[in-house]
Formats: structure tokens, C-alpha cells, sequence
């Protein structure tokens, strides 16, 4: 039977369902590994994008290889906590839509600087919730906030199911405390100053979500699983393995933003009266039994290199991490009708061949991540709604 012809440009159906197109976004942290991606799909989907962080943390970074500079409205150059200069900037933007990414991202980090870590990520996510109170409160046009922590919110107890979002907040490192702690603020600032039975009064939409450890080219973080057998393969050197028996809920960082899309898109266009549900925490992550061993994951990344060994560090004086760490993501599928589209294995295949084609040809780095998303969104199409109203 021969291929059925694509349709014409103009009748394929545009994802989230052109819920983006001429808004205005301000996205926080968008120096950062996710943050920079996102501004690269957001501008794809013709948003105007407005973003505001610290210097890239890294060099090569993400947002200055792919390009996503360049087509923002604004590069705000300041800390969350900044509340005059945060404000200043909303104000600016006038956005109908704040995705606040702005964090520390890094488990080891937090044991090094805990202070640090508690003040960024608690303090950082109070910051941009209270300027939003504070425009709602004068009046301001309305705004969706999505607030993105992480799976590591949840107070692990080593179980083999997935956390669900009604379990507790809070693991036993810094890290994990700060985006529990951050997310008790999201929830404390919806109950007080943006409940849904009030909504026409402050016109504030607030959810959050908590994703599982993302991967994808141009993350070059501290202490990354990926950055780190990618740095040995270029090198030619072995992969010391801290904890290669643990199991994390490993996806693609366009699985990731997927999902912080659709709950966003919810949030901009959902009727007042079928937004309720959507005005919570959400957890975005692999189907269940798709979780990996961290030895799993770079065994399947040399064979996509095509080389590779990796050690046992195991025994070394290395901080705490959980060994167990799934996410159940049952309310995203059946609330917001998400779902995964990659698996682990297509996820390390495009990261592997992300960093390929950029060490052959850094100038690359747009036209690989532009022709990823154009995977990732024919894959969306194919496998679910891309256009389902809410």
C-alpha cells in the first residue's frame, strides 16, 4: 500500500492548539538547559517571548548555540529575587502567560550551598507569585502561571509506584526540600490570594508541574547523568557511575515542555467554568515501567555512540540520593489529555544525536533543534489531539 501523501501546511493541525500565536510569555530561568528550549519552541509557535534570569550557567549555553536568543522580545539579565527588577519586567511585558523556570537545579549544589538553594528556589518562586498578586490586585489583565519544580518535591520513601500529586511535599536533601517548600508556596498563594470560586475577580490562573529528570543536546548542567557520559565519550575517558542501580523517570526535555504546554494551553483557554481542575499540580513523566537504571541509560548511549565503558563509583563518599524515584501521571493524561510521546529509548537517540551533529558542526546547533521539534511535534500528532479543547 503506498504512502498516504502529507497534507498541505495550511491543514496540518497547529499543536496545543494554536493556544501561543501572538501571545505574549515571560518565561523565567530561560538561560537555563529548559528554559532556553522552551523560548526555542515558544518563538516556533509564534509567541513573543520575554525572558528574564541570570547569565547563562554554563558555557557553550543552550539559548546562545541554538539561537533562541535572538528572537526574543526581551533578555532580562537578573536574579528572581529581584522583586523591583522582576516587577519592572512583568509590568513591561504585560504577559498573558508566566512560565517561571528560574532555579537551582543541582541535588549536589544544594548540600554545598543549602542557604543558597532554599532562598533561590523558595524565595525566587514567592517572588513571582507576589508581583502577579500585586498586578491582579491593581487591576491587570489576565494572567496563567505555570510553576515548574520537580519530581524530587516529594518526601521519597523508596517506593516502587509512582509518587501521585496528593503525596507528600519535601525530600530529606536540600534540593529536594526547596522544591517541596516551593511548591507548599504555590499552593499557600492560590488558596489566599487566587481561588477558583474568585477567579473572575483576580483573573489569575496558577498551576504547577513537576517533571522527571529531563535530557536533550545542549544540556551541559553540573553533575548530569547525559553531560557527563557525553564529556567521556568525546574524551575517550571511562564513565565513573555514582549510582548506577538507580532508577529515575528519564525523558526527553521536549516530553517535558510538552507537558508544561498543554497545562498552559489549558490555562489560557479553558472556559472559567472547566478551569478548576487545571488549577493544581501536575506531574509530567514516562509511562510506567518505562523508568531506567542509570546503567541502562548509558549502556543504551554507547550504543548509540557506537563506544564506551563506564566504572563503579559507587562506593565512594558521594551525597545522599534517592535510589527509587517514579511518578505516577495518571491526572495528566486523564485531566489534560497528555501524554508521552517519546520513550527513554528514542529520548537518548535524539539527545545522542544532538551532541554528534553539534561537536561535526557547532554553527548546527538551530537547525538540529528546530528539526527535533518538527519530529517531537509530528510524533504529537500522531499519537494524540494536539488540538483538544478544554
Amino acid at each position: 500500500m503506498p504512502d498516504r501523501p502529507a497534507p498541505p501546511l495550511a491543514d496540518v493541525p497547529a499543536p496545543f492548539g494554536g493556544a501561543f500565536a501572538g501571545r505574549s510569555v515571560f518565561v523565567t530561568g530561560h538561560t537555563g538547559f529548559k528554559g532556553s528550549w522552551l523560548c526555542l519552541w515558544l518563538e516556533r509557535l509564534g509567541a513573543q517571548v520575554t525572558g528574564y534570569a541570570l547569565d547563562p550557567p554554563t558555557d557553550p549555553a543552550h539559548l546562545i548555540v541554538s539561537g533562541a536568543a535572538e528572537r526574543l522580545v526581551a533578555d532580562h539579565r537578573a536574579d528572581v529575587r529581584d522583586r523591583k527588577r522582576l516587577a519592572a519586567a512583568i509590568d513591561e511585558a504585560d504577559p498573558d502567560l508566566i512560565l517561571h523556570l528560574a532555579a537551582q537545579t543541582v541535588v549536589r549544589t544544594g548540600y554545598e550551598e543549602p542557604f543558597e538553594t532554599f532562598d533561590v528556589n523558595v524565595m525566587g518562586t514567592a517572588a513571582v507569585l507576589d508581583v502577579v498578586r500585586v498586578r491582579s490586585a491593581r487591576g491587570e489583565k489576565p494572567v496563567s502561571v505555570v510553576c515548574v519544580t520537580s519530581d524530587k518535591c516529594y518526601e521519597n520513601v523508596e517506593q516502587v509506584w509512582g509518587y501521585r500529586e496528593t503525596d507528600a511535599m519535601g525530600d530529606h536533601d536540600p534540593y529536594g526540600g526547596s522544591k517541596g517548600a516551593a511548591e507548599l508556596a504555590i499552593r499557600s498563594y492560590r488558596h489566599s490570594f487566587f481561588p477558583s470560586h474568585k477567579l473572575a475577580e483576580h483573573r489569575v490562573r496558577l498551576a504547577s508541574a513537576r517533571a522527571g529528570n529531563v535530557i536533550g543536546g545542549g544540556d551541559w548542567t553540573r553533575d548530569a547523568l547525559v553531560v557527563d557520559v557525553i564529556a567521556a565519550l568525546n574524551a575517550g575517558d571511562p564513565v565513573p557511575l555514582r549510582s548506577p542501580g538507580a532508577y529515575r523517570p528519564w525523558q526527553h526535555v521536549l516530553q517535558a515542555l510538552d507537558g508544561y504546554l498543554t497545562l498552559a494551553a489549558g490555562l489560557l483557554t479553558a472556559p472559567a467554568d472547566r478551569v478548576e481542575p487545571l488549577l493544581s499540580g501536575f506531574n509530567v513523566g514516562p509511562l510506567p515501567g518505562h523508568a531506567l537504571s542509570v546503567r541502562e541509560v548509558v549502556e543504551i548511549l554507547f550504543e548509540e555512540w557506537g563506544a564506551g565503558e563506564w566504572t563503579d563509583e559507587s562506593g565512594g563518599n558521594h551525597p545522599r540520593e534517592a535510589g527509587l524515584l517514579h511518578l505516577a501521571i495518571d491526572k495528566a493524561m486523564s485531566v489534560l489529555g497528555w501524554k508521552p510521546v517519546w520513550d527513554v529509548r528514542e529520548a537518548l537517540r535524539q539527545t545522542a544525536h544532538w551532541y554528534k551533529e553539534y561537536r561535526d558542526e557547532p554553527a548546527a546547533a538551530r537547525r538540529i533543534g528546530e528539526g527535533q521539534i518538527a519530529q517531537y511535534e509530528a510524533a504529537m500528532r500522531m499519537r494524540r489531539d494536539v488540538t483538544r479543547e478544554f
